[in-house]
């Protein structure tokens, strides 16, 4: 494996991981009751995904185009079954974390509300007090998150459908537009501009249907209307189907690339 693999496999783990933690983010909001501050601070932390996220794009285009200029022929179609592995595990590691992160994040949202300033936040982080709330804060997932499945998914089997397809649809849109251009290269640029159609798709279904019951839900537990345990079960279940749809994207690949170089040829 290449440094430029080991890169790319890199930013999609960092890409994955984040998108995933997000999960805990509104976990953390609802124990905090500080659903605002909440968001605002995990902007922070979404910058990383969105700088790894601009940096991964032209590493993937680099190394398509460097393969079609010299005829090298390496078959890249196992290179881009390689990134949506990593995307597969960044998000089961995600998922894991989240039992930790939800519990670090919330130290962090009451720190911020008591000192309202990100400056002093970050250097609490990086104190000692900070490095030893890290260290005795981690904590391995429970079992019971698990186990209280069998008493229901908190969410309905549509919504977990749709979030199946959805993850699955926005993972494979950069990399199928990219896999198109090298699968069509005079249409490369085009390929890869039509990744807005693959990802737009997914957009939509996930701003219209999965973001508003879930955002929801947060309120209800905030209000007393659902329980927090149920609330759990509902986050629970939507990161597995996340991770589910990490797994189906590789079976859509090249399908999606074919589409897009059809796309790509009757524009």
């Amino acid at each position: 494996m290449d440094t430029q693999l080991l890169v790319i496999c890199g930013l999609t783990f960092i890409i994955h991981v984040i998108a995933t933690l997000a999960y805990a983010v509104r976990i953390a909001g609802v124990r905090t009751r500080r659903i605002a501050v909440s968001f605002s601070l995990f902007g922070i932390i979404a910058l990383v995904s969105r700088t790894a996220n601009s940096f991964q794009g032209p590493f993937i285009a680099k190394r398509v185009e460097m393969d079609i200029a010299h005829h090298l022929g390496r078959g890249l179609l196992g290179d881009f079954r390689l990134f949506l592995l990593t995307a597969t595990v960044a998000s089961i590691v995600g998922t894991l974390l989240i039992p930790t992160f939800q519990r670090y994040f919330s130290r962090a949202v009451n720190h911020f509300q008591a000192h309202r300033s990100v400056p002093r936040l970050l250097l609490h982080v990086f104190s000692r007090g900070g490095v030893s709330s890290i260290r005795l804060g981690a904590r391995l997932p429970s079992r019971h998150n698990v186990t209280q499945l069998t008493s229901g998914a908190g969410v309905s089997w549509k919504v977990i459908a749709l979030n199946v397809m959805a993850m699955s649809i926005w993972t494979v849109g950069v990399f199928a537009s990219l896999y198109a251009g090298y699968l069509k290269p005079d249409l490369r640029v085009t390929c890869a501009n039509l990744s807005s159609v693959i990802n737009g798709f997914a957009t939509v279904v996930l701003a219209v249907v999965i973001d508003p019951q879930v955002s929801v839900m947060t309120d209800d537990v905030i209000e007393g209307r659902i329980s927090e345990n149920r609330f759990r079960r509902a986050i629970t279940t939507l990161a597995g189907a996340r991770v589910l749809g990490t797994l189906c994207a590789q079976a859509a690949l090249v399908p999606a690339a074919l589409i897009i170089v059809r796309l790509a040829e009757s524009i």
